[in-house]
Formats: C-alpha cells, structure tokens, sequence
C-alpha cells in the first residue's frame, strides 16, 4: 500500500506539474493572444483611419469634380455665346463686304464718268483756246 501510495503521489506530482505546465502555456498562449488582438485592434483601427482618409479625399474630389463640371458647363455656354456673337460678326462683315465691293464699283463707275467727262472738256477747252488763238490773230491782223 506505501508502494501505492507513492505511485499515486508520483502520479498526482506528475498531473500537478502537467497541469502546472498547461497553466503556464495557456497563461502564455493568453498572452500571446491578447498581444495579437491589440495589433490587430490598432490595424484595424489604422484601416479605419485610412478608410476615412480615402472617403474624405473622394468626397473632396467628388466636390472639385462638381465644380470643374460646372465651370466646363460655363465655359462651353460662354463658348457657344461666343460663337454665337463670331457668326453674327462674319455675316456683318459680309454685309459690310459687299456694301464696300458696290462701292468701289460705284466709285470706278463714277470715276469713268468722271474722266470721259474729263477729257470731253480738256478737248473742249482745247477746241475754243484754238478759236481763241484764231481770233486774236484775227484781231490782230485786223488792228
């Protein structure tokens, strides 16, 4: 029975530091698990950081793509007016155009007139300055 006794002491030291051991690796594995969910609260709570981080900057872009979409919309309204102002300008400049072609031709057809009148004159002037002579010496040989 002593001999039995010791085994069973033996047996019960032996399960103590088993369970001792387990204590210790559970205490360790405890641990160690803590120390992980630590570093995965503060990764999640830097992915969250960054989440936001990315949110707000989309929102931000989101806000300058609405105003650059409203300034292109200004602009192409102001190019269209624009334009619109160009085209009237050209058919004004043709009108001008061709009021300026009628006048030249009015004024090369004045002109003409102007020189056959001119020269119808000149040979007019020519004609009586001849008469003119003719008489004088007429006069002057009858003095």
């Amino acid at each position: 029975v002593a001999m039995e006794t010791v085994s069973l002491e033996h047996q019960i030291q032996s399960v103590q530091r088993h369970i001792a051991f387990l204590k210790k690796e559970q205490m360790e594995l405890l641990h160690d698990l803590h120390l992980e969910i630590l570093r995965l609260q503060k990764h999640c709570s830097e992915l969250s950081h960054d989440l936001e981080m990315k949110e707000l900057e989309a929102r931000q872009q989101d806000v300058l793509d609405r105003e650059l979409e409203e300034k292109c919309r200004a602009m192409e309204a102001q190019l269209q007016e624009k334009e619109k102002d160009n085209l009237e300008l050209r058919k004004e400049l043709q009108h001008k155009e061709t009021l300026v072609a009628a006048l030249r031709s009015s004024l090369r057809s004045k002109e003409r007139r102007f020189l056959e009148e001119l020269k119808r004159r000149s040979h007019r002037v020519t004609i009586l300055d001849t008469e003119l002579q003719k008489q004088t010496e007429a006069a002057a040989y009858l003095s």
